[in-house]
Protein backbone atom coordinates (compact mmCIF):
# COMPACT_ATOMS: atom_id res chain seq x y z
CA UNK A 1 0.00 0.00 0.00
CA UNK A 2 1.04 3.69 -0.66
CA UNK A 3 2.27 4.48 3.15
CA UNK A 4 4.25 1.67 3.20
CA UNK A 5 6.96 3.62 0.19
CA UNK A 6 5.90 6.98 1.31
CA UNK A 7 9.37 8.98 1.67
CA UNK A 8 8.43 10.12 4.90
CA UNK A 9 8.57 7.43 7.81
CA UNK A 10 7.89 8.04 12.04
CA UNK A 11 8.05 5.03 14.28
CA UNK A 12 7.55 5.64 18.40
CA UNK A 13 8.19 2.76 20.33
CA UNK A 14 5.81 2.37 23.11
CA UNK A 15 7.13 2.51 26.40
CA UNK A 16 6.00 -0.17 28.88
CA UNK A 17 6.35 1.88 31.81
CA UNK A 18 6.41 5.62 32.48
CA UNK A 19 7.02 8.21 34.96
CA UNK A 20 4.53 9.38 37.39
CA UNK A 21 6.15 12.39 38.02
CA UNK A 22 7.98 13.46 35.43
CA UNK A 23 4.34 12.89 33.85
CA UNK A 24 2.56 15.14 36.52
CA UNK A 25 4.59 17.95 35.97
CA UNK A 26 5.02 17.58 32.33
CA UNK A 27 3.98 21.55 30.89
CA UNK A 28 6.91 22.54 33.70
CA UNK A 29 9.56 20.53 32.52
CA UNK A 30 9.18 20.92 28.66
CA UNK A 31 9.44 24.53 29.17
CA UNK A 32 12.77 25.21 28.77
CA UNK A 33 13.22 23.14 25.45
CA UNK A 34 9.98 24.76 24.24
CA UNK A 35 11.40 27.99 24.17
CA UNK A 36 14.10 27.11 22.28
CA UNK A 37 11.54 25.42 19.57
CA UNK A 38 9.89 28.61 19.80
CA UNK A 39 12.80 30.33 18.41
CA UNK A 40 13.31 27.89 15.67
CA UNK A 41 9.83 28.48 14.76
CA UNK A 42 9.28 32.46 14.75
CA UNK A 43 8.39 33.63 11.76
CA UNK A 44 8.70 37.16 10.32
CA UNK A 45 11.58 38.54 8.71
CA UNK A 46 13.14 38.45 4.65
CA UNK A 47 14.78 35.82 2.84
CA UNK A 48 17.38 36.43 0.67
CA UNK A 49 18.66 33.70 -1.85
CA UNK A 50 22.26 33.68 -4.12
CA UNK A 51 21.28 31.06 -6.17
CA UNK A 52 24.67 30.86 -7.91
CA UNK A 53 25.56 29.22 -4.21
CA UNK A 54 22.17 27.88 -3.25
CA UNK A 55 23.36 30.22 -0.43
CA UNK A 56 19.79 31.01 1.64
CA UNK A 57 19.84 34.07 4.64
CA UNK A 58 16.90 34.80 7.18
CA UNK A 59 16.81 38.06 8.67
CA UNK A 60 14.62 38.48 11.76
CA UNK A 61 13.87 34.62 12.41
CA UNK A 62 11.50 32.73 10.36
CA UNK A 63 14.01 29.76 9.44
CA UNK A 64 11.41 27.68 8.78
CA UNK A 65 9.08 29.94 6.42
CA UNK A 66 12.29 31.19 4.51
CA UNK A 67 13.45 27.51 3.94
CA UNK A 68 10.03 26.83 2.70
CA UNK A 69 9.96 29.54 0.26
CA UNK A 70 13.58 29.32 -0.98
CA UNK A 71 13.42 25.45 -1.52
CA UNK A 72 9.76 26.48 -3.25
CA UNK A 73 11.78 29.02 -5.93
CA UNK A 74 14.75 26.14 -6.39
CA UNK A 75 12.39 23.72 -7.47
CA UNK A 76 10.14 25.93 -9.80
CA UNK A 77 13.35 28.01 -11.47
CA UNK A 78 16.02 25.11 -11.21
CA UNK A 79 14.05 22.23 -10.20
CA UNK A 80 16.44 21.43 -7.47
CA UNK A 81 16.44 20.78 -3.89
CA UNK A 82 20.12 21.91 -1.96
CA UNK A 83 21.13 18.90 0.28
CA UNK A 84 22.30 20.72 3.23
CA UNK A 85 18.83 22.70 3.11
CA UNK A 86 17.12 19.00 3.08
CA UNK A 87 19.60 18.32 6.01
CA UNK A 88 18.69 21.09 8.09
CA UNK A 89 15.20 20.13 7.77
CA UNK A 90 15.27 16.62 8.14
CA UNK A 91 16.78 17.77 11.63
CA UNK A 92 14.88 20.23 12.84
CA UNK A 93 11.56 17.95 12.69
CA UNK A 94 13.39 15.04 14.43
CA UNK A 95 13.90 17.82 16.86
CA UNK A 96 10.42 19.06 16.57
CA UNK A 97 8.87 15.13 16.79
CA UNK A 98 10.91 14.24 19.93
CA UNK A 99 9.37 17.51 21.62
CA UNK A 100 6.16 16.79 20.72
CA UNK A 101 6.17 12.96 21.45
CA UNK A 102 7.46 14.37 25.17
CA UNK A 103 4.68 16.72 25.36
CA UNK A 104 1.86 14.31 24.50
CA UNK A 105 3.16 11.80 27.14
CA UNK A 106 4.52 9.05 24.64
CA UNK A 107 7.82 9.14 26.08
CA UNK A 108 9.56 9.61 28.95
CA UNK A 109 12.85 10.69 27.40
CA UNK A 110 13.66 14.67 27.62
CA UNK A 111 14.22 16.29 24.05
CA UNK A 112 17.35 16.13 23.08
CA UNK A 113 18.56 18.47 19.99
CA UNK A 114 20.65 15.76 18.38
CA UNK A 115 20.11 11.94 19.17
CA UNK A 116 17.31 9.95 17.56
CA UNK A 117 15.96 8.23 21.29
CA UNK A 118 12.78 6.45 20.94
CA UNK A 119 10.94 8.51 18.19
CA UNK A 120 12.88 7.53 14.72
CA UNK A 121 12.04 9.70 11.80
CA UNK A 122 13.05 9.56 8.53
CA UNK A 123 12.49 11.92 5.46
CA UNK A 124 14.14 10.43 2.20
CA UNK A 125 16.54 12.86 0.19
CA UNK A 126 14.23 13.67 -3.57
CA UNK A 127 15.71 13.73 -6.99
CA UNK A 128 14.90 16.76 -7.71
CA UNK A 129 15.13 16.91 -11.79
CA UNK A 130 13.26 13.09 -11.83
CA UNK A 131 10.75 13.38 -9.28
CA UNK A 132 10.05 16.29 -8.43
CA UNK A 133 7.81 18.62 -11.19
CA UNK A 134 8.46 22.65 -11.33
CA UNK A 135 4.95 23.76 -11.00
CA UNK A 136 3.86 21.61 -7.78
CA UNK A 137 5.21 24.22 -4.79
CA UNK A 138 2.31 26.61 -6.25
CA UNK A 139 -0.79 24.47 -5.93
CA UNK A 140 0.83 21.48 -3.50
CA UNK A 141 -0.93 23.65 -0.34
CA UNK A 142 -4.03 23.99 -1.97
CA UNK A 143 -4.42 20.23 -2.66
CA UNK A 144 -3.30 19.35 1.04
CA UNK A 145 -6.57 21.41 2.59
CA UNK A 146 -8.58 18.37 2.60
CA UNK A 147 -5.59 16.56 4.98
CA UNK A 148 -5.48 20.11 6.85
CA UNK A 149 -9.05 19.78 7.53
CA UNK A 150 -9.28 16.41 8.67
CA UNK A 151 -6.15 16.45 10.86
CA UNK A 152 -7.89 19.66 13.02
CA UNK A 153 -10.36 17.23 14.12
CA UNK A 154 -7.54 14.39 14.34
CA UNK A 155 -5.59 16.82 16.33
CA UNK A 156 -8.92 17.47 18.68
CA UNK A 157 -8.87 13.83 19.10
CA UNK A 158 -5.00 14.11 20.10
CA UNK A 159 -5.57 15.97 23.20
CA UNK A 160 -8.51 14.13 24.23
CA UNK A 161 -6.16 11.40 24.10
CA UNK A 162 -3.69 13.06 25.79
CA UNK A 163 -5.48 14.08 28.92
CA UNK A 164 -7.52 10.84 29.22
CA UNK A 165 -3.86 8.88 29.07
CA UNK A 166 -2.11 11.44 31.23
CA UNK A 167 -5.02 10.29 34.25
CA UNK A 168 -3.66 6.67 33.17
CA UNK A 169 -0.16 7.41 33.48
CA UNK A 170 -0.72 8.95 37.37
CA UNK A 171 -2.69 5.97 38.53
CA UNK A 172 -1.12 2.78 36.28
CA UNK A 173 1.97 3.87 34.88
CA UNK A 174 0.90 2.77 31.71
CA UNK A 175 -0.05 4.91 28.38
CA UNK A 176 -3.39 2.56 27.13
CA UNK A 177 -1.97 0.74 23.86
CA UNK A 178 -5.37 2.00 21.67
CA UNK A 179 -4.39 6.06 22.56
CA UNK A 180 -0.93 5.72 22.06
CA UNK A 181 -1.34 4.35 18.79
CA UNK A 182 -3.88 6.93 17.83
CA UNK A 183 -1.85 9.65 19.11
CA UNK A 184 1.42 8.52 17.36
CA UNK A 185 -0.98 7.92 13.71
CA UNK A 186 -2.13 11.48 14.22
CA UNK A 187 2.11 12.67 14.34
CA UNK A 188 2.83 10.32 11.44
CA UNK A 189 -0.21 11.58 9.43
CA UNK A 190 1.10 14.98 10.28
CA UNK A 191 4.31 14.57 9.11
CA UNK A 192 3.48 12.70 5.20
CA UNK A 193 1.46 15.70 4.57
CA UNK A 194 4.45 18.46 6.12
CA UNK A 195 6.62 16.63 4.05
CA UNK A 196 4.76 16.83 1.00
CA UNK A 197 3.38 20.65 1.25
CA UNK A 198 5.88 22.23 3.16
CA UNK A 199 8.83 20.34 3.10
CA UNK A 200 8.25 19.53 -0.52
CA UNK A 201 10.23 16.32 -0.78
CA UNK A 202 8.15 14.68 -3.25
CA UNK A 203 5.15 14.88 -5.31
CA UNK A 204 3.38 11.85 -4.11
CA UNK A 205 -0.30 12.57 -2.43
CA UNK A 206 -0.10 11.51 1.31
CA UNK A 207 -2.36 8.38 2.32
CA UNK A 208 -5.41 9.20 4.56
CA UNK A 209 -4.04 6.96 7.28
CA UNK A 210 -3.07 6.44 10.51
CA UNK A 211 -0.91 3.50 10.17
Amino acid sequence: MLFHSYPAKLKIDYPKKLNRLTTLFRLLWITPILIVASALMATGGSTMIDESKDYMAVSGGGIVVGLFFATALMILFRQRYPRWWFDFNLELNRFLTRLNAYLLLLTDKYPSTTDEQSVPLDIKYPDAKKNLKRGMPIVKWLLALPHYVVLLFLCVGAVFATIFAWFAILFTGRYPRGLFNYVVGVLRWELRVNAYALLLITDKYPPFSLK
